[in-house]
């Protein structure tokens, strides 16, 4: 069968015209490009992060037995031994973030290149299985971390992430694990519970639902206010590390005043007060 050229130019334009509508060729992962990303949702890519915002290990205090267990926890996850999911939860400033950042680069320098991180933002948690198709095939090991995960009423993409940590017919791949921070203990508001049990046919199973997405964490690890010693044994750590030129009575004096305007004693408090510090004693915290 014969094609004239007027045929064969309109066959061409349509192809053309297909073309442009479908989607772009999957590209390579990108998890090469860093050690820590931000997971994009709207591309579906992670956007590789150069310089995290963390502070060092020997810094965090006033949490010493969670540390350990945290940090022990991603080290076997980096060795590729058996590892769990972890929920730091409990109190405002007490480095709940800090510590999973900090774990994360005590542990690619012990081991190099061994494990990436990337968040994952509480609003995109629905997208989770398509990072999950991302890392099931990802050389490195990879942590992803969920900062100030909860949910409320009527929020139903905590399935989704019930399904990634333990359900679903593929289940979570053997080179993910799953960190995340919170308020609560549970992930949900206590009167949502409430509600599901005073509403529902089965109050048990209502309950049960809500609950058991804080038992795909395997660690749960909490994080209370802190004690003065705590607090001021925190102030003293940031001025060592930083050489902030400081008398000590002096130090102790203002940490104290500072921390009771806030109404509060934590890690989040005292980073803010060395801050202030700094600037007044014109020193860089570099």
């Amino acid at each position: 069968m014969s094609t004239t050229p007027e045929t064969a130019s309109l066959l061409t334009r349509i192809a053309e015209a297909l073309e442009r509508l479908s989607p772009p060729k999957p590209a390579d992962s990108g998890f090469d490009a860093a050690d820590a990303f931000v997971w994009n949702a709207e591309t579906g890519r992670p956007d590789p992060v150069p310089e995290v915002s963390r502070v060092d290990l020997s810094l965090i205090r006033g949490v010493d037995r969670v540390r350990d267990i945290l940090l022990d926890n991603t080290r076997r996850f980096a060795r590729g031994l058996p590892a769990n999911n972890t929920l730091l939860w409990g109190a405002r400033g007490m480095g709940k973030s800090s510590l999973v950042k900090a774990a994360h680069a005590a542990v690619n320098a012990e081991m190099p290149g061994s494990l990436i991180l990337i968040e994952i933002h509480r609003e995109d948690i629905e997208s989770l299985p398509r990072l999950m198709s991302l890392l099931r095939n990802e050389k490195r090991r990879a942590i992803v971390f969920c900062d100030d995960l909860s949910f409320d009423h009527d929020d139903t993409s905590y399935k989704s992430l019930k399904a990634v940590l333990e359900g679903g017919i593929e289940g979570r791949p053997r080179n993910v694990l799953f960190y995340a921070t919170s308020n609560r203990r549970h992930l949900m508001p206590r009167d949502m519970i409430e509600n599901e049990r005073s509403t529902a046919i089965n109050p048990a199973e209502a309950v049960e639902e809500k609950v058991s997405l804080s038992d795909r964490f395997g660690l749960w690890l909490g994080f209370h206010n802190c004690s003065q010693d705590d607090y001021l044994d925190m102030i003293r750590g940031y001025v060592r590390h930083y050489g902030l030129k400081i008398d000590d009575e002096q130090l102790v004096a203002e940490a104290l005043e500072w921390s009771a305007t806030r109404g509060a004693r934590s890690g989040r408090v005292a980073w803010q007060f060395i801050q202030d510090l700094a600037g007044r004693l014109g020193q860089t915290l570099g």
